[in-house]
């Protein structure tokens, strides 16, 4: 059976598993005596095994199948949860992790080599290397059967059917045995009906059985025919037949029970009703897809909106503005389906603070708001890397060792709190710790030492400016490399990263309370409101939500500061930029006397830029350069217009 066709589902619910596995885990951790907890890790394992053996994986098998013994341990009370049990569970989990990695990577589990990892496993359950098989003997009374069950062979051996009790002994080492109990029965019911099991199939299904099954079944074939065909299934060590003849006395011995499993039986049977799933797996790239053709009938609804002939036509026009609201309408829709819960992002957090907290020998309590706030599906998959970044930031140069906050009269654990919310059309991802702060100080003298700037020309930095150096290249403050930090790589990662996203990152520090790492992105890289405005014979859209205000100034109003043009508006110098300038392109006329500028910000900061004219609101389509003109200053990519005609999106956060 070609099982690739599985693959994407496998990877997909491999990595649920994982997830889960990892939270709980870490819920264990806290409280320890949890049973239900300790029960939902071992069927999420055994989930996790049955799906890598039914695939093939037998090194995701034998693992899962080394933590399952673990948790077999805890259940039975054989094992204590302590801090060396949850590390050698993590380790597992880490170990699954690799070869789920390199499945996604390369269709095979790699070369991770886990037999010191079994090893120290069976070594803390105190088992031997190498168990022997144990023999049983297979001679055992006869089952019990209720009466509904004693029917059943009364009927059959009235029609000549032989009734026979069947025990099979699996191999103590079979690392799946639910799976060969599955092909045991789907063996038995080939030549009749089984009519009793010992265990119960919901047990044989959960794993809950040592290594013996006893059936009885009702068949028309003879006993060696069966036996031979039992033997043919891998891993079987031995069967057992005889051939039963129960009277009606036996009925006696269902006793009370029988209404009591008959009723359960019932309840059973009720609550597994088949329940049709109210959601489903949709690839990415068929988003993408659905995404691009919302994208067309935009552009096609703007051309139609652009038509002249068209809007003297009172009837089309009133069809062309329920064209509009069915395409917006139609976009959000969309836009909905392609949102996911930023928890996927924040889930990995908690494992990595303890981890770091654990190896920096630090008191850390995490603390996570919003972890429901949706973003679209590309921001999610690129704003994992900076965040990691910042809380590897906050952990190692923000809160302090456990003792110095104590001299400083703060509580002994330190806090991060990782924040996500929606502010307008923008989401907001904070990061804020109640460490020591950024030292401000100790930053100039870093710049100063690297060599980024002199003295003289830090002098007229403000403390914003100051902090917005730890987002240089190669800057640290860290006094010692370590596989933490030290090499100057992480913030100036973090802030290209959101700034490639279209977002932006503000910092507000202050020494010895804290910082705040503020991350502000748009909801959507596919679809946004702009602004179009003209420069020359050129088009150009501006983001509607980077947009403060739109203002008329006079020529004679522009001052020079520092070789840059100023002008004063309410009170606040607003520097100016001369669009053609930046483009180097043309204006319609020079030395107006009055100009239109365009009010933009980047957090705080204003900035003014001057065009030719005004065009007016538009819903506009993004759509990438491509990789050969990827990187180019002050666009941030393209749209297509009503006419037909390409018109540049400006990238405003370049322009500051």
């Amino acid at each position: 059976m070609d099982l690739n066709q599985f693959m994407e589902i496998f990877l997909e619910e491999s990595s649920e598993h994982l997830e889960s596995l990892n939270n709980s885990l870490l819920e264990l951790e806290k409280t320890p005596g949890d049973r239900k907890l300790v029960d939902e890790i071992f069927r999420v394992s055994h989930t996790l095994k049955g799906m890598a053996g039914t695939m093939g994986f037998n090194k995701m098998a034998e693992l899962t199948h080394e933590m399952e013994n673990m948790l077999d341990g805890i259940r039975r009370s054989n094992l204590t949860v302590d801090t060396a049990v949850i590390d050698l569970l993590f380790e597992c989990l880490d170990g699954l992790q690799v070869y789920v990695n390199s499945i996604a990577n390369e269709g095979i589990e790699g070369g991770l080599d886990t037999t010191a990892l079994v090893n120290r496993i069976k070594k803390m359950l105190n088992r031997k290397e190498d168990s022997e098989p144990t023999e049983k003997n297979c001679e055992t009374e006869k089952l019990k059967l209720n009466s509904h069950e004693l029917t059943v062979l009364e009927k059959a051996l009235e029609q000549g059917i032989s009734g026979y009790q069947i025990e099979v002994k699996i191999d103590p080492g079979c690392m799946l045995k639910a799976a060969r109990a599955f092909i045991l029965f789907n063996t038995l019911e080939k030549y009749g009906e089984v009519i009793k099991s010992e265990p119960s199939v919901e047990d044989i299904e959960d794993e809950k059985f040592k290594d013996t099954i006893r059936v009885v079944i009702i068949s028309k074939y003879d006993s060696e025919r069966i036996a031979k065909d039992v033997m043919g299934i891998s891993e079987i060590l031995d069967v057992a037949i005889q051939r039963i003849d129960y009277e009606t006395e036996n009925r006696e011995n269902a006793g009370e029970d029988i209404k009591n499993n008959d009723e359960n039986d019932y309840k059973a049977s009720a609550v597994k009703k088949n329940i049709t799933g109210k959601t489903v797996r949709v690839d990415i790239d068929r988003l993408d897809n659905l995404m691009n053709l919302v994208s067309e009938l935009i552009i096609i609804k703007t051309r139609l909106e652009e038509n002249g002939s068209i809007k003297e036509n009172a009837n089309t026009n009133e069809a062309l503005e329920y064209l509009e609201r069915i395409t917006t309408n139609l976009h959000d829709a969309v836009m909905k389906v392609r949102m996911v819960p930023i928890e996927r992002v924040f889930n990995r957090f908690p494992r990595m603070v303890r981890d770091l907290s654990k190896e920096l020998g630090k008191e850390i309590n995490l603390f996570m708001y919003g972890e429901e706030t949706e973003v679209d599906r590309t921001v999610i998959d690129e704003i994992g890397d900076p965040l990691i970044h910042l809380m590897r930031n906050a952990i190692d140069h923000g809160i302090e060792q456990a003792g110095e906050r104590v001299k400083l009269q703060k509580a002994k654990e330190g806090k991060v709190v990782l924040r996500a919310y929606h502010d307008g059309n923008t989401v907001v991802i904070e990061v804020e710790d109640d460490g020591k702060g950024i030292d401000v100080e100790g930053v100039l003298r870093k710049a100063v030492d690297n060599g980024l700037y002199t003295e003289q020309q830090l002098e007229k930095f403000s403390s914003e400016d100051i902090i917005q150096l730890i987002f240089e290249p190669g800057f640290s403050t860290a006094k010692t490399i370590s596989d933490l930090s030290g090499r100057g790589v992480g913030l100036d990662v973090v802030k290209t990263k959101i700034e490639s996203l279209g977002g932006l990152v503000e910092v507000d520090s202050k020494k010895g309370i804290g910082s705040k790492f503020v991350i502000r992105l748009p909801l959507t890289l596919a679809i946004i409101q702009a602004l179009l405005i003209g420069l020359g014979n050129e088009n150009y859209a501006i983001p509607l939500n980077s947009i403060k205000e739109i203002v008329t100034i006079k020529e004679s109003s522009v001052k020079s500061v520092q070789n840059k043009e100023v002008v004063l508006l309410r009170g606040e110098l607003l520097p100016l930029v001369r669009l053609d300038k930046e483009l180097g392109a043309e204006r319609e006329t020079e030395n107006q006397q009055e100009m239109t500028v365009v009010v933009v910000r980047k957090g705080e900061k204003l900035a003014g830029i001057v065009v030719d004219r005004l065009i007016g609101q538009q819903e506009i389509v993004i759509k990438s350069l491509g990789k050969y003109l990827s990187g180019i200053r002050c666009i941030a990519g393209a749209t297509i217009l009503g006419d037909g005609r390409v018109s540049l999106i400006l990238d405003t956060n370049s322009l500051f």
